[in-house]
Order: structure tokens, then sequence, then C-alpha cells
């Protein structure tokens, strides 16, 4: 019970970070009226409490995880560029799958490709060798968004404590991971190989989110700054998020999403 405890809280701690995902490049937070109204009809079942809770996970990334995402930053930039690559590398794990249950075939032999060029000549992912032969990174795909493209309903909006905003669709998606549809999961956890421990799993997926929560440090800043009401920018912004991902659209909401940091630093 312990073992699975701690897996639910590093693997989704990237949720919390989603947040901070949503504040446009000029300082403005932009919500298409459409997309937005047709998040409402995704039910907020449990509004007062979600908001308690909102309010404690804000809490928890002000005392402990944005100092640490500001130390992150510090970092030389081939360390940083080297982890995010490598950790947008392993990724590809569950993307491959779900690019083959969502019919992308096309997608899922780039990932691949991808995938077998930076894991081997790459180096474990550090550097992305895939981009210099014409294999562009894609998108990320996750269970959430395949049930998403099977025509599985949100069901209810909550918000959990730490691991932050979700549906019940996409709970059960991140509960596929630990149902054999995360390699690295099964190679490091399940199953627990002689090359592998346990704990490079949790590193790997806290490691994850303290690099997202470091690229979008101004996007949060400027979301908290910019919005009357926190909490329903976030659940609006979040729902238009899953249903962009699932669309494959690029017409939604102007984000800051989780970009090379050679591209963030340009900026």
């Amino acid at each position: 019970m312990k073992k699975i405890l701690k897996v639910l809280i590093i693997v989704m701690i990237p949720q919390l970070f989603i947040l901070s995902s949503y504040a446009g490049s000029d300082g403005t937070v932009e919500i298409n009226s459409e997309v937005e109204e047709q998040n409402y009809e995704v039910k907020d079942c449990f509004e007062t409490v979600n908001r308690g809770i909102f309010a404690f996970n804000q809490g928890l990334d002000k005392i402990f995880f944005k100092p640490i995402a500001k130390g992150y930053r510090y970092l030389p930039k081939p360390i940083r560029s080297g982890t995010s690559n490598a950790l947008s590398n392993l990724s590809n794990v569950v993307t491959i799958p779900n690019n083959i249950l969502q019919g992308q075939l096309k997608q899922a032999g780039i990932n691949t490709l991808r995938f077998s060029i930076n894991t081997t000549l790459g180096i474990a992912g550090i550097f992305d060798v895939a981009s210099y032969y014409g294999l562009d990174k894609l998108d990320k795909e996750d269970y959430g968004q395949t049930l998403g493209t099977w025509g599985v309903k949100e069901g209810c909006y909550f918000v959990l404590p730490v691991l932050g905003p979700t549906t019940v669709r996409d709970t059960l998606g991140s509960i596929a991971n630990f149902a054999g549809g995360d390699a690295w999961y099964n190679v490091t956890v399940a199953n627990n190989t002689k090359y592998f421990e346990n704990s490079d799993y949790y590193y790997s997926r806290l490691t994850a989110g303290i690099d997202f929560r470091a690229k979008n440090l101004e996007a949060f800043n400027s979301l908290e700054n910019n919005s009357m009401d926190l909490y329903a920018s976030v659940r609006s912004l979040y729902l238009q998020d899953r249903k962009r991902k699932i669309q494959n659209s690029k017409e939604t909401t102007e984000t800051m999403n989780d970009d090379d940091w050679e591209e963030i630093d340009t900026q």
C-alpha cells in the first residue's frame, strides 16, 4: 500500500504544474469563448471541496515546488536541456502505444524511430539526435486522451491534493499506467529488474514535474495576476487544454508549453 501511494503521488505531480502553462506570452490569459461554454458541460461536482484543495495546492506550490523550480533554473543550460531531452524521450514509452490505440500509425512510427535513435545515438535521450535526421518532436499522448478519442466523456471535474486538476476520465487514464501501460514503470517498479531501481522511476517523475514548473514560472505568475477567480480560470483552461490535445488542435488557447530550454531561454 505504501508503494502504491508513493507511485500515485510522484506520477501525478506534473498535473500540479499543468496549472502553470496557461498564461500567454504577453502576460495575459486568453480563453476561447466557444470552448469555455463547452467546458461548463463538465460538472464541477465537488466545487466547495475542490476550492479548498486548490488553495492547499497553491500554498504547497509557493512553499516547496516554486522555490525548487527557481533553483533549477540556475543550472547550466546544457544540464537543463539534457535532462529535458531525456525526460521527453522517456515519455515516448507512453505516447507510442497511445498513438497506436488512436490509429495514429504514422506518428507511432516517427516516435518509435525517435525513441530508438535518441536512446542509442543520443545517449539515453540526453541529445535529440533524431531531430537532426528530420524526425521532429511530436505532441505527447496519454491514456486519458485515448479514452477521449474513443468517445468517453470527462465525468466530474475535481481537484486532488498535490496531484492537481483532473477528471474521472483522466484519472482512469492515469491508472492504466499501473496496469501495464507504462513500460518505464514496468521495468523499474512492477518487475524489479536488475538494471533499474524503483527510485529511478520516482526520481524521473519528480524531475519531470520540476522541469515543467521551472519552464513556466512567468506563465503561472501571469495567470495569478490576471485572473479574477484563479480557481475558475484554471478549471476552464485545464478542460480547454485537454480538449485541444484530444482533438490535436492548436487553436484553442495561447499557452506556454513544454518546449525545449533553448527555445524558452531565447524568448
